[in-house]
């Protein structure tokens, strides 16, 4: 994945509650990605496809969506200088979603709450994603 820069990694509940939010960013407050991550969710809902692509440009921000079978919705906010390749942007999505799944797995994890998710596990899995080298190719989702 060239020229990837991630700046938000956010999943979505069914019922668009907010269950995890990372901001990777050192420039921009959380509150910004709160706010990207809750009007991403109006977008989400008019596609029908797993994969959405690009939902929209936000001035220097990209947002990239992606909703399971279970409508629970990933949002990814990137800043970029080159066109992304949806390749890049869908093996990214499924680890992101192999890291939910893991999370889900879990016996402990109420999957009907509205609580965040608080599992180091998965933080460490998200952060790994976020801060994941350019080529992404060292990454082991396992």
């Amino acid at each position: 994945m060239s020229n990837i820069k991630i700046q938000s990694i956010a999943i979505i509940g069914k019922q668009n509650n907010p269950l995890y939010i990372k901001n990777f960013s050192l420039s921009h407050p959380d509150l910004k990605y709160h706010y990207i991550a809750h009007t991403s969710c109006d977008v989400i809902e008019e596609r029908a496809d797993t994969y959405l692509g690009l939902l929209y440009a936000m001035e220097d921000l990209d947002v990239y969506g992606y909703i399971t079978n279970t409508r629970v919705k990933f949002v990814v906010v990137l800043s970029v200088t080159d066109a992304i390749k949806n390749t890049d942007m869908k093996n990214l999505f499924k680890r992101i979603h192999n890291a939910y799944i893991n999370q889900v797995c879990n016996p402990f994890y109420n999957l009907d709450g509205k609580r965040s998710i608080v599992s180091k596990r998965f933080v460490a899995a998200i952060d790994a994603i976020g801060n994941m080298p350019s080529d992404g190719d060292d990454y082991d989702s396992s």
